[in-house]
């Protein structure tokens, strides 16, 4: 029985595969699925539907997603330590299903997502750790 080979270039049918296995994974977490499950509760189909966009719009520039990921993720007391248990598991998902340019796209794009969640979060390495706003 051959292998299965593992497509490399990106399409909305594997963009929808990863998003949905993914966040399945997410959902299950112990770490993490407390933190997904209370945020959108009731609304997965609509939030895969929206992550779906997203990524639809970072890899095939279809310019579907118009949202404010980092205000989104606000509230949620997050830690360098989501973000890096977070990218772990998208690295897992990712290997499962893509392979060469594909994969590295992603999972350069998912490095980034989180730098750049976690510094509009004042958060991690890269945090600018401003004072407070003074009203």
């Amino acid at each position: 029985m051959g292998a299965t080979l593992l497509p490399t270039s990106i399409s909305e049918d594997l963009i929808r595969t990863i998003v949905h296995d993914f966040y399945g994974r997410i959902r299950r977490d112990p770490f993490l699925g407390p933190i997904f499950n209370a945020r959108i509760g009731e609304h997965w189909d609509l939030h895969l539907s929206t992550l779906a966009d997203f990524w639809s719009s970072i890899a095939l520039k279809t310019g579907r997603y118009s949202g404010r990921p980092h205000v989104v993720h606000q509230g949620l007391d997050l830690v360098p330590e989501h973000f890096e248990h977070w990218l772990s598991i998208f690295e897992a998902t990712i290997s499962q299903h893509c392979a060469g340019e594909a994969a590295s796209f992603f999972l350069d794009r998912a490095r980034r997502i989180a730098d750049s969640l976690q510094i509009g979060l004042n958060i991690g390495p890269n945090a600018l750790k401003l004072p407070a706003r003074q009203l």
